[in-house]
């Protein structure tokens, strides 16, 4: 999810959380409008104790399992940026207990001994195991994709500010040359002009 968090703003997102499961949490800021690529984030419990604070961090990753049940608050602060808009990318997932699935050997030791309906059931939760291994991993890969579109983001914006910065300077520098050029040429054709202006100041000058 990507959210923009204007200057001087702080933003906050709540999730209900049941107790065993654990979160993880990764953001990056992949625009700072101007800026520098900073935010500051906290995490707190229900009870609003924090749990983790980052302070002015482009990007960071956390892991905490819940020991309390209840809406956990995760905040992006944008309050020390006076102009600069913010704009960060950040991907929750809340893994829940007992989502590892058994292996397959696991599963043989479990099936031994079984009647033939028992083993019917048994090889249905098998097929339902097996399709929440893969739902598991599709999502895992989803995050990933995520996170390499948010990098992919950030490093197209690093560029074209870069890119403004540098054409910028540029066309200082050159408006500055031509500036520098046109006075010189003035100066030495007044300095060989006998009735110019020019010439009389230096001609005092030198008296």
């Amino acid at each position: 999810m990507t959210v923009h968090i204007d200057a001087g703003k702080k933003e906050c997102f709540y999730h209900h959380v049941n107790k065993g499961e654990t979160i993880d949490i990764e953001y990056q800021v992949i625009d700072g409008g101007n800026g520098d690529l900073d935010i500051s984030f906290s995490l707190n419990d229900p009870i609003g104790l924090i749990i983790v604070g980052d302070f002015k961090k482009s990007e960071n990753i956390h892991r905490h399992e819940v020991q309390l049940e209840g809406d956990y608050r995760f905040c992006f602060d944008n309050t020390f940026s006076a102009f600069n808009r913010k704009t960060v990318f950040f991907e929750l997932i809340v893994e829940r207990e007992g989502e590892q699935n058994l292996g397959d050997n696991q599963w043989n030791d479990m099936l031994e001994g079984l009647t033939p309906e028992e083993y019917y059931e048994m090889k249905v939760q098998d097929i339902m195991d097996y399709i929440g291994r893969i739902r598991m991993q599709m999502t895992k890969a989803r995050q990933i994709q995520d996170i390499l579109r948010s990098h992919e983001a950030r490093d197209r914006n690093l560029a074209e500010a870069n890119f403004m910065k540098v054409n910028i300077r540029s066309f200082v520098q050159i408006c500055a040359m031509i500036a520098v050029g046109l006075l010189q040429v003035f100066l030495v054709r007044s300095i060989f002009d006998n009735n110019g202006r020019m010439n009389k100041i230096w001609q005092k000058v030198r008296l």
